[in-house]
């Protein structure tokens, strides 16, 4: 017969084991996310359909979307930005250089991140298999930070874009940019729901470390 020692410990066992495939699954969910988001180009949307500029050829839609690395114009193939760590970034304005500081370190950080969920994803088999307490703290703790960073990366991005329009209109004008409709996209959404998702998974390791103490009375001081 069971005692209800053993069926109690057996059940925290199996909720255990539900809870590191749930945080394993939420951090592959993550890393999915943001590799879409970085690979694509619909961060920053802005949608000139109800304003039309005249060039002097005529009137042109003058639509685009850009992401990290690129932005695409209207109906034209898309463009590199400039790239902030080549030579050619020497010759930007000093008034703009704190845009070039600012695409430097989103692209560092988001990149950066999708690094760190690689290597935590090999850590938190290893701890799962393992049901090791700290190896499940250290890893439910790298992905808070790894959260933490890809949440930098993507305000330093919202930063950035704002100041870029900002620039823009200084240059250009107000009324050129009447009835113009500026926003983030889709590649954004999944930026973000990445981070919510890597903090889940880090939280579900450490819900994984609690209860790997069960049984453990010399360890359970510890959490």
């Amino acid at each position: 017969m069971i005692s209800p020692d053993t069926a109690c410990e057996t059940r925290y066992m199996m909720a255990h084991g539900t809870v590191c495939v749930t945080a394993g699954l939420t951090g592959l969910l993550s890393f999915v996310f943001l590799t879409v988001a970085i690979a694509t180009d619909y961060w920053y949307v802005i949608d000139v359909s109800d304003s039309r500029y005249n060039n002097g050829e005529g009137w042109e839609d003058l639509n685009s979307h850009s992401g990290l690395w690129r932005i695409c114009e209207g109906k034209n193939a898309c463009i590199a930005l400039i790239d902030p760590f080549s030579e050619e970034s020497q010759s930007v304005p000093e008034s703009q250089q704190h845009l070039l500081f600012m695409q430097k370190v989103f692209v560092i950080l988001l990149p950066l991140s999708l690094v760190l969920l690689v290597l935590g994803g090999i850590g938190g088999l290893i701890s799962s298999l393992a049901n090791g307490l700290y190896l499940l703290l250290f890893t439910g703790s790298y992905f808070l930070i790894g959260g933490a960073l890809t949440l930098a990366g993507i305000c330093v991005y919202v930063a950035y874009s704002k100041a870029a329009f900002a620039i823009a209109k200084h240059i250009y004008g107000d009324k050129v940019f009447d009835n113009v409709h500026i926003g983030f996209s889709w590649s954004m959404v999944l930026a973000c729901l990445s981070c919510i998702l890597e903090v889940m998974s880090g939280a579900l390791f450490l819900l994984a470390a609690k209860l790997s103490t069960v049984g453990q009375p010399e360890q359970s001081a510890v959490i």
